[in-house]
């Protein structure tokens, strides 16, 4: 682990701590919080792929999105 890098976990570690009201015993949460969010941070996140499936629903033709004929009432019966 680099210092620099250490350091800024360090930080972040002591910012979540200060923001969580200063609790006892949560020193390696805090630590693997401010862990995940430094190397989060530090990756370029990869533009997720477009959805085939999207595009085919939008493409349907409006006929097809058509409602099923409603159901016939039943007659009442008389008693």
């Amino acid at each position: 682990m680099t210092d620099d890098r250490q350091e800024r976990i360090r930080q972040r570690a002591h910012e979540i701590w200060e923001q969580a009201g200063r609790p006892e015993g949560s020193d390696m949460q805090h630590w693997d919080q401010a862990t995940a969010e430094i190397d989060g941070a530090a990756k370029p996140k990869a533009k997720a792929a477009p959805k085939k499936a999207a595009a085919a629903k939008s493409s349907k033709p409006a006929a097809a999105k058509a409602k099923a004929p409603a159901k016939a009432a039943k007659p009442k019966a008389k008693g």
